[in-house]
């Protein structure tokens, strides 16, 4: 998809595997990036599916952010998702956890500093307690 939609910029629209969210700063620009992505798909004969083509919408929850005019944030179910997750036992599901964390590391203000004894509970002479 990228390859198709690779005249675009990351201001017209954004693109992950088969996902794609057309942005624009006001309504006009948006109509304008809309038209751009789909006379993209025309040319290369890609079909949409209409009941996945939500339009004109202020919000969306797009790989576990929600992105809106005011910027990105962290999608709440998916904080929850760290909240509750169970104490580790192993260290391949402490490598799980440390995953899912860093997916999220950029809202974490020393993030690194934070998670530091974990991976270093990682390490492969580590013994895990």
């Amino acid at each position: 998809m990228e390859t198709v939609l690779g005249g675009l910029s990351y201001e017209a629209c954004l693109v992950y595997l088969d996902d794609i969210i057309i942005v624009g700063r006001s309504f006009e620009e948006h109509l304008n990036n809309i038209r751009g992505v789909l006379q993209k798909l025309k040319e290369t004969i890609l079909k949409l599916s209409p009941s996945k083509c939500p339009l004109f919408q202020r919000e969306v929850t797009y790989l576990g952010h929600i992105i809106s005019a005011e910027g990105v944030r962290t999608d709440p179910d998916k904080i929850s998702a760290v909240k509750n997750w169970n104490s580790p036992t192993d260290v391949h599901q402490l490598q799980r956890f440390l995953g899912l964390c860093t997916y999220y590391r950029k809202f974490v203000k020393d993030f690194s500093t934070i998670a530091r004894p974990l991976h270093k509970l990682t390490e492969a002479k580590q013994k895990f307690i």
